[in-house]
């Protein structure tokens, strides 16, 4: 598995399995099945519901603990947030069953964020998460981070696609040594994309689906990328995307596709905005 390298040493598969709007109950099994297929990193989170159900899915796998990266995230904590987000980690420890989680991330860029962050920072030193990042954070709130802390998010999370391809994101990333993680790489199909002419057409002329073209174009972007599925035959076509590169004209062809927008919410709509910072999780 091909692994990109953390600005703290640590090292990441640039390839995982994401249980994002994975039901709880169906967890379990698809967790299971992605492990067995050669997925090594898991990404969860809080707010999803299902991190029980992952834990459940390392214990049972037999893996050993060191060959697996595991993330999950915070949700927006009010202050004291510094005292919130331990016990939100102690929680989210707790339903994994794990001791430590190779990344914790902050979900959202709203409530105490500075409170969240410094409790992360104490996280980290104390070994409960070998890294520490961020997730939806656009380019000034992730430079205001990095400037302005001891420690700088190791990674950013977002909405990464071949219709939004944050190129000033990603730029920005690269300068300050915070690594580039999709979510959303398959813009849930949207725009056609499972069916788009270019798409498809360099697909056809590597033998390759629609889909696996989009996370070679992820890899070749140095982007760490987390497909999801519940179908064993497509965790396998996922997982089958380092026997193939992409061209430069059709890494071209891929970039004349975006379109600068998003196509799910707006991190700076205020109604999305309120919407997210009350939103509570139970427990």
């Amino acid at each position: 598995m091909q692994t990109v390298t953390l600005n703290n040493g640590v090292t990441m598969p640039i390839l995982g399995f994401g249980v994002y709007q994975i039901p709880a109950e169906r967890t379990e099994q698809a967790v299971s099945e992605a492990l067995a297929t050669g997925y090594r990193l898991l990404d969860t989170a809080a707010a999803y519901g299902n991190e029980k159900a992952v834990g459940h899915a390392i214990k049972n796998s037999g893996i050993p603990r060191e060959e697996l990266f595991v993330t999950t995230k915070l949700w927006v904590q009010d202050a004291p947030a510094q005292d919130n987000t331990r016990r939100a980690l102690e929680a989210s420890l707790a339903k994994l069953g794990l001791d430590h989680v190779d990344l914790y991330l902050m979900h959202q860029p709203y409530g105490d964020v500075y409170g969240q962050w410094r409790a992360m920072e104490t996280a980290n030193r104390e070994g409960l998460a070998r890294a520490i990042g961020v997730a939806n954070f656009h380019p000034d709130r992730l430079l205001d981070l990095v400037l302005n802390n001891e420690i700088a998010p190791a990674v950013d999370q977002i909405e990464t696609h071949p219709f939004f391809q944050r190129g000033p994101d990603h730029d920005l990333m690269r300068e300050q040594g915070v690594q580039h993680q999709s979510w959303g790489g398959f813009a849930e199909g949207k725009n056609d994309l499972f069916t788009h002419p270019v798409l498809s057409g360099i697909g056809t002329a590597h033998g390759k689906s629609v889909a696996q073209v989009v996370l070679r174009w992820l890899i070749q972007r140095s982007i760490v990328t987390i497909p999801k599925s519940v179908d064993p035959g497509r965790m396998a076509q996922n997982f089958d995307v380092f026997d193939f590169a992409l061209t430069d004209d059709q890494m071209t062809r891929i970039a004349a596709l975006d379109t600068g927008k998003t196509l799910f919410f707006d991190h700076h709509d205020p109604e999305m905005v309120a919407w997210l910072s009350k939103r509570r999780l139970d427990g």
